[in-house]
């Protein structure tokens, strides 16, 4: 263990500096709460930054949200950022927003966490590894911020593949599709990127899928589709009745072009935000397979009994939820294929100085819904010295019965959906945490 070890009592550590981790930051410094930040990359902006170690986004990446809709309230970005930024337009909005408030400094950057545990007088030992030197540290408590989307979630097909099998998370040009017969197993939003950049590229493109998927369009009316609507929710039924209605209009129906049909109502898994895939399939330069059956040398077996050869098979199965630095039990959670159990995704009842943001899905909620999150961290803590109280009635709610966030809607029971809520019931809900801890 490297001598360098520090102990800081009173200072709170930020693992990430993606937008939940400066958010984090910017939030604890609002509330004049010290903290240190550990970050992996070499500067902030997590998976945004195409060049860290960990990041997830490939060279055709843009927001699936709108600008407006996910920028920080504080930190609007310029009228000259496009609708939809690209990964280097955001990856220049988050250095700007840490320049801005001088949070850059604050985080250790190239240092990755590998053990976070309360320590037995209190606080909490951070063991970080930096140059491949390892140190302790003492903080008073822990906001984790590592994101949601490093951890590959890879199925294990029956067979084996003489090609080339990739997860989306390892690609980042269609280059490498160059003159193959690609498969691309999963047509959620990154699946659905790479299918439409693959077209110009590959020899043939195939997109494999279990079940039916709602396609909605990034402008509406000529606007950013969700920037419209955005007065108080209808309920659930009423938009769900609405908006498939609209999608009808202007897409279609995606069964014509060999989808299923969805076994569930529209918003109650992700929809997708990409037309032109309809686009390309409608013009014959995609297909759309069936479920994998299995792998089978030269090609891939389906379900319903066909075959066919390809020599990249490109896995867009999504993540797992990941903290390999914690004790699982620290976060009331079994382990993959659920969520941890965590009032409002933020708080645990194993120890009231431990905090995770970012451990939210929900169409629409931004990174400002995000910095909500950090925001009532703060204000928590610091209600701990100025109004215990307050934060004592917190503590209560958080070992009670977890609130309904899901907004009347029935998301489908899948791991991704495990920590999904609706941007509406979990905004009011944080918001009225913030309020009372005032």
């Amino acid at each position: 263990m490297d001598a360098r070890n520090s102990t800081d009592r009173g200072t709170y550590a930020v693992i990430g500096a993606g937008p939940s981790g400066l958010a984090a930051a910017r939030n604890l410094q609002r509330a004049g709460i010290p903290w240190t930040g550990y970050e992996l990359a070499s500067g902030v902006g997590g998976l945004w930054d195409i060049d860290g170690p960990r990041s997830t986004v490939y060279e055709s990446a843009h927001l699936i949200s709108s600008k407006r809709t996910t920028e920080f309230a504080e930190h609007p970005m310029g009228d000259d950022v496009a609708d939809y930024p690209s990964h280097r337009e955001l990856l220049a909005y988050f250095r700007d927003f840490a320049a801005r408030f001088e949070l850059t400094a604050g985080f250790r950057f190239e240092t990755e966490v590998v053990a976070a545990a309360p320590h037995p007088d209190g606080g909490w030992t951070v063991t970080v590894e930096q140059a491949g030197r390892r140190s302790e540290h003492r903080h008073a408590g822990v906001l984790v911020a590592n994101g949601t989307l490093s951890e590959p979630s890879v199925p294990a097909f029956a067979g084996e593949f003489d090609g080339e099998v990739l997860h989306t998370s390892a690609y980042k040009s269609p280059t490498v599709l160059a003159g193959k017969r690609v498969l691309i197993v999963g047509a959620g939003n990154s699946g659905c990127d790479i299918a439409v950049d693959a077209v110009h590229h590959a020899a043939s493109v195939d997109l494999s899928v279990r079940r039916g998927y709602y396609f909605v369009p990034k402008y509406l009316f000529g606007k950013p589709a969700d920037t419209l609507n955005q007065g108080k929710p209808l309920p659930p039924r009423i938009k769900q009745a609405v908006d498939t209605r609209v999608l009808r209009m202007f897409t279609g129906d995606p069964t014509r072009f060999g989808f299923p049909k969805p076994d569930y109502r529209i918003y109650e898994s992700h929809p997708i935000v990409n037309t032109l895939v309809l686009h390309h399939l409608g013009h014959g330069d995609l297909r759309v397979r069936p479920d994998v059956e299995r792998l089978d040398g030269d090609g891939v077996a389906f379900r319903d009994g066909t075959r066919s050869p390809y020599d990249v098979v490109v896995l867009a199965t999504g993540y797992h939820l990941h903290y390999p630095f914690l004790d699982p039990s620290l976060l009331r959670w079994s382990g993959r294929g659920s969520a941890p159990d965590l009032y409002l995704n933020i708080f645990t009842q194993a120890d009231p100085d431990l905090f995770v943001l970012g451990m939210i899905e929900a169409s629409g909620i931004g990174w400002q819904g995000r910095y909500e999150q950090a925001e009532l961290v703060a204000g928590y803590l610091r209600a701990r010295r100025d109004n215990p109280a307050a934060a004592r009635a917190l503590e209560q709610r958080v070992a009670g019965p977890r609130p309904d966030l899901s907004g009347g809607y029935h998301y489908l029971g899948l791991e991704r959906m495990s920590y999904y809520v609706n941007k509406d019931a979990y905004r009011s809900a944080v918001r009225a945490e913030i309020e009372g801890l005032a």
